[in-house]
This record gives structure tokens, C-alpha cells and sequence, in this order.
């Protein structure tokens, strides 16, 4: 169940965030055309987001994967951090604090919001500008050294024809669609959470409609990694509390996930409130169930959950949320390659304002 489409990431609560932030931007004049994210409903029939929430693990050991080899000298190698995430300029909650300098609540949400990275969605079927839209994000971030994270999400009868519809018309034009956004892609390093919602919210489609898209996602992830062999491309696992992780895996196998000529792993929480350590736990299932090759991992949107899911179960911009760690690739978790910003806090779920419409008082109470 996703809460709302979105374009930043977090964990944990706001004291002792480790920030990745961005040490500059270019002038406002400069900005390129983003497409605001629309807000996610929750797929029919859902169910109800668990309170429980397992500890996150004590575990801080290095992923495998970026494991140092020992050295031949015995001494202890040098390993580089990654690169920093990319914190784009043009997003609503930055244009709210630069129209906005004398309101009280700037400060808090200018510092612990506006200036943390986030995700940058294109939720508008435009083929003819969406290249060169994709291409002004990635641009402007790798002339910065950093890394932009950047969501697709036009795919047709997206969030089951619900409060976010919208995309392309049909298979066919998105696959299009795609091919122009790998075509802005660039050649640094970038992070794609392709089509939140596509794989967990399947289940409106006919068998053969479900089949036909994700044949298209497959086709999605093996167009954009050829584009970029340094993008990331990760699939859509839903979140702790929908579908059990052996269903989930199977899923995203028939949608290319477990093939590395498409997929880097998978991501689950966005816009969704579940604690990173049951996003932990139940990353590292699905993973497990998906198989495939090794280096296969997960990144978790820890956006607004701060506080964990509430009890009743709102999923629509509920009260007592908190925003959560801040987005970082140094998880220090097994499997996990990063905490990320998917759904932008402060932008609305659809009950403090239209779905993706940026609400002050919102933003304000998940960040104080």
C-alpha cells in the first residue's frame, strides 16, 4: 500500500539525522520543468498497517557487496564513500520557504526538510519534453558530484485507476515514454525507483493485462540500464504490511526484477509510514524469496516514518507522523543500499490538499 507519490526519503526521528545534503544550488532562474507528484492511494481491499514494529536490527556490519578485499599488506584498505545524493532545487516545499520568509515555521521546515534531498518524480505523459526533462535533473547533478534519484511513474492504469490515475494511454506509448526517459539519463550515477505501486498494486488487472505490463516493466529496467550502465534501477516490493514476501518475490521475478540486465534490487515504504526495521526485515525477505544474482538490493523511503504507521490504520495524511532519517547510501545494513526520500514530506496525500499539493501545516507538524 502506497500513501503518496512524493520525491524525497527518511528514517528514524529527526534528533541525530546524519544529512546527505547538497553544498549549493544553481539560481532559481535556472531550475528545469519537474512534474509535481501526484499523491498514491491505497490499493483496494489493502490491508490494515500492522503497529507492530520489530527493533531494527543491531547489526552494523558492510553489505557484501561493498565489502573491502584484505589487503595484501595487512593494512586496512581505504574504502570511498558514496556519493552523496542529489538535492534538487525545484521542488514545492523550496519554493514555499523562498515566498515565505517571515513565517514562523520556515525555519524548521527549510532545515529539516527543504534542504535534504528528495526524489524527483515525472508523473506527466509528455514523449515529446521528457528526455530532455530527465536530462536537466541528471545534468545538473552529476556537474555536482552528487547523485539524483528519479521516480518514472507513467504507467497506464497506474494506482488502479484511484486517486492517482493518469499515465500513458497504453503499453505501447509508455514503453516510448521510456525510452526518452533513459535518453536523459546522462552517464553518471543515478538512482530509479521505476513505478511505485506497478507490481504490489497488480491485482486490478486482468491476468493477461498483469502479464503484458510486467513484460513492459522488464522491458523498462533492460532499456534504462542500457542507457546508463551506472543507473540503479529498482522494482516495486509493496511494503511490510501488504503482500507476504514469497508472493511479492514471485511477482517481481515475472516483472524482470531478479535479472541484472534490468534490476538492481527493490524498494518498498513509499509514501507509506512503516518503521525501517520491519522495511529491513521484510527487504531482506523478499530478496531472499526473488533470488537471483548476488549484489541484489533494497532502498527504503523512511520519508514520514518517524513514528511508524498509525494505529487505525489512515493511510491519507495522518496526524502524529514524523519524518525520519535523513536520506543517506550508508545504511550500515546488509542489503539495504540506501534510506531515501520517495515521497516528499509536507506534499499531500490527498486530505490536507489535492493529491502532491505541498502543505505548510503538514510539512510543519511532521518536521517539529
Amino acid at each position: 500500500m502506497v500513501a503518496a507519490a512524493s520525491v524525497v526519503v527518511a528514517v528514524g526521528t529527526v534528533t541525530g539525522m546524519v544529512s546527505a545534503l547538497d553544498d549549493g544550488q544553481p539560481s532559481k532562474d535556472a531550475r528545469p520543468l519537474v512534474t509535481r507528484s501526484p499523491g498514491l492511494g491505497p490499493p483496494p481491499g489493502s490491508p490494515t498497517p500492522s503497529r507492530t514494529s520489530a527493533a531494527p536490527s543491531a547489526s552494523r556490519s558492510a553489505s557484501p557487496k561493498h565489502a573491502p578485499a584484505p589487503s595484501p599488506t595487512g593494512r586496512k584498505p581505504v574504502v570511498a564513500a558514496p556519493a552523496l545524493l542529489y538535492r534538487h532545487p525545484d521542488t514545492q516545499v523550496r519554493d514555499w520557504v523562498d515566498t515565505h520568509p517571515g513565517d514562523a515555521r520556515r525555519a524548521v521546515i527549510a532545515s529539516r526538510i527543504a534542504d535534504r534531498p528528495s526524489a524527483v518524480w515525472f508523473a506527466d505523459f509528455t514523449p515529446s519534453t521528457i528526455a530532455a526533462r530527465v536530462g536537466a535533473v541528471t545534468s545538473a547533478a552529476s556537474a555536482r558530484g552528487r547523485v539524483p534519484v528519479v521516480v518514472p511513474y507513467a504507467i497506464p492504469q497506474r494506482d488502479c485507476d484511484g486517486a492517482s490515475e493518469g499515465g500513458a494511454p497504453d503499453l505501447a506509448a509508455y514503453d516510448a515514454w521510456i525510452d526518452g526517459f533513459a535518453a536523459g539519463l546522462g552517464s553518471g550515477e543515478v538512482v530509479v525507483v521505476l513505478e511505485p505501486d506497478s507490481i504490489a498494486q497488480s491485482d486490478c488487472l486482468t491476468e493477461s493485462g498483469r502479464a503484458d505490463r510486467f513484460a513492459s516493466l522488464a522491458r523498462a529496467g533492460r532499456v534504462l540500464k542500457a542507457a546508463n550502465p551506472r543507473a540503479r534501477v529498482y522494482y516495486d516490493a509493496g511494503h511490510s504490511d501488504w503482500n507476504p514476501a514469497a508472493q511479492q518475490a514471485a511477482l517481481l521475478r515475472r516483472a524482470g526484477a531478479a535479472s541484472p540486465a534490468s534490476s538492481d534490487g527493490v524498494f518498498t515504504n513509499v509514501s507509506n509510514f512503516n518503521r525501517t526495521g520491519d522495511e529491513i526485515a521484510y527487504a531482506r525477505r523478499v530478496l531472499a524469496a526473488l533470488g537471483g544474482p548476488a549484489g541484489l538490493g533494497a532502498v527504503i523511503d523512511t520519508s514520514r516514518n518517524g513514528n511508524g504507521a498509525p494505529a487505525d490504520g489512515e493511510w491519507c495524511d495522518p496526524a502524529g507522523r514524523r519524518i525520519g532519517q535523513a536520506p543517506t547510501r550508508s545504511t550500515g545494513e546488509a542489503g539495504i543500499d540506501a534510506y531515501l526520500w520517495v515521497k516528499p514530506p509536507g506534499e499531500s496525500d490527498g486530505c490536507r490538499g489535492t493529491p502532491g499539493t505541498f502543505s505548510a501545516e503538514y510539512a510543519y507538524e511532521l518536521a517539529r
